[in-house]
């Protein structure tokens, strides 16, 4: 049996659990040296492409943020081939002129959640890794465009 693979993935924040836009799907159950993922991930077809789609918070929405296995998630889907990642999320703002149901195009974040291990390079192995630039810009372009296509209310930085 051939091992599945995706060029994309989505990783699907509260709001966004069920990968019915994947036709084909299959669930695939993935060990990582990190433990199990939040689910198992389904990969499928989307057009002309594989995409590989895992709940961020578990089936059911039942992971706390600060119990998310995401060193597990990203290593699962290195395993499949991934190369691109659109993660949704559903969050707050304290900028005034971004309403509850704007799109915003991150640029940066502040991760608020605690005791649990922030990178894959904890012991035997010293690694700087920039975080000035976290998310694709080229992604950020291909959704922005997207959107004032379709007419969509959205920030593209924030």
């Amino acid at each position: 049996m051939t091992k599945p693979t995706a060029d994309i993935a989505i990783i699907g924040g509260t709001g966004v659990y069920d990968p019915e836009i994947i036709e084909n799907a299959e669930r695939v159950k993935i060990h990582t040296p990190y433990g199990s993922p939040s689910a198992t991930v389904t990969i499928g077809d989307y057009g002309e492409k594989k995409i590989a789609f895992i709940p961020r918070h578990g089936d059911g929405h039942i992971i706390p943020p600060h119990k998310i296995p995401f060193q597990a998630n990203i290593w699962a889907l290195m395993q499949l081939g991934v190369k691109r990642i659109i993660a949704s999320s559903a969050v707050g703002s304290l900028r005034m002129d971004y309403a509850p149901g704007d799109f915003v195009l991150t640029d940066q974040f502040i991760d608020r959640t605690k005791s649990r291990c922030d990178t894959f390079y904890e012991g035997g192995q010293i690694c700087h890794i920039s975080a000035a630039d976290p998310l694709c810009p080229e992604l950020r372009q291909v959704f922005g465009d997207y959107a004032d296509k379709l007419g969509l209310k959205i920030h593209k930085e924030g």
